[in-house]
């Protein structure tokens, strides 16, 4: 029987520390077009519905509930429309998934809050 061979491994290659490797942007860039903030009209978009949104939790944070809750179903309902109208390079913050699966979600929320905003009864004191 021979004996496995018990030679010591190689001596490892010093690794570069990650602060010495420069950074890499998975957009193209150019030069010569300066960026553009937001980068994407799809941002824009985004950015808008976000407001929206902001403003109608205001609006139910004042009282009137529903009318807050309309105006939210309601600009979920915009976003879907603006993914489905944009390209996919286009939608910036709106493209998560497949443009038909991010349209079907933000219909289905956005139609949900307005049929509750319009099914639930008044109750009596409010």
């Amino acid at each position: 029987m021979t004996e496995p061979d018990r030679s010591e491994p190689p001596e490892p290659r010093p690794m570069k520390p990650p602060e010495s490797v420069e950074p890499v942007s998975a957009e193209p860039v150019d030069p010569d077009e300066p960026r553009r903030y937001p980068s994407t009209i799809g941002g824009a978009f985004y950015l808008l519905v976000l407001a929206v949104v902001a403003v109608s939790m205001v609006v139910v944070w004042l009282g009137d509930w529903r009318a807050g809750i309309r105006l939210m179903g309601g600009s979920l309902i915009f976003a879907a429309l603006v993914r489905l109208v944009l390209r996919t390079r286009d939608a910036g913050m709106l493209a998560v998934r497949h443009k038909l699966l991010d349209a079907v979600v933000l219909v289905l929320l956005g139609g949900a809050l307005l049929f509750l905003a319009t099914s639930i009864p008044d109750q009596p004191g409010f």
